[in-house]
């Protein structure tokens, strides 16, 4: 691999930004993953290229995190230097040079105003290669309806964090499948489980965002 595009995966991995970037501290004073992407593709390196190398990463740092190896601001911090790559690749997106894996349609559900796991799943999602359409939180029903109407061809991923309103999880997971029997629904959230999701009719079930990112690359990925 080049090394421009190793060293771009490695500012994703551990999170440095950009030049300005104080974090990590081992990496201060160093051109981030905003200026190498930017030299990278002034160098004329693929864009596909670039892309995989961060989804490499971010699948390092999501195996990381999902051993406890590292935690939600690293994670957080891996994410937002993923962002700011796919600033500057999302034109090749547009012009279709680069093909999205698919478009995920994510939000909180009725009832639940909580959306810091949601942002977090959103953001490592379409650091891997997602179009991500971001809801927002309190999301009824037929919000997710209308936005699957919108986009037949997407993947749904809900969240809660209430016991609560895991019953509105159910009920929108229920209408999204009797009016949309082929659109696949992942759920996710602390207090899900994978017999919950199950119960629910869901069609995956994602402890965090890494487990989503695995569920969707695996299953849902368009060809």
């Amino acid at each position: 691999m080049n090394e421009l595009v190793e060293r771009i995966g490695k500012c994703i991995e551990f999170g440095k930004i950009n030049l300005s970037s104080p974090y990590p501290q081992n990496m201060r004073g160093q051109e981030g993953a905003d200026e190498l992407t930017k030299l990278a593709l002034d160098e004329k390196i693929g864009p596909d290229v670039i892309l995989l190398a961060c989804n490499e990463a971010m699948q390092r740092i999501g195996d990381k995190f999902a051993g406890n190896e590292v935690f939600v601001p690293e994670l957080l911090m891996a994410a937002k230097a993923m962002n700011t790559v796919m600033l500057h690749l999302k034109p090749f997106f547009q012009a279709g040079k680069i093909k999205s894996k698919g478009k995920f349609i994510i939000g909180t559900v009725a009832g639940d105003l909580h959306e810091i796991g949601k942002n977090l799943v959103g953001m490592v999602v379409e650091g891997n290669g997602w179009e991500v359409m971001d809801l927002g939180v309190d999301v009824k029903s037929s919000r997710f309806i209308e936005t699957i109407k919108e986009n037949p061809d997407c993947t749904v991923g809900l969240s809660a964090l209430l016991t609560t309103t895991m019953v509105n999880m159910s009920k929108t997971v229920r209408k999204i499948k009797t009016q949309f029997p082929d659109t696949k629904v992942i759920v996710g959230g602390a207090p899900l489980t994978l017999k919950a999701a199950a119960e629910m009719g869901a069609d995956g079930y994602a402890p965090d965002p890494q487990g989503a990112v695995t569920l969707l690359n695996k299953y849902f990925a368009s060809a």
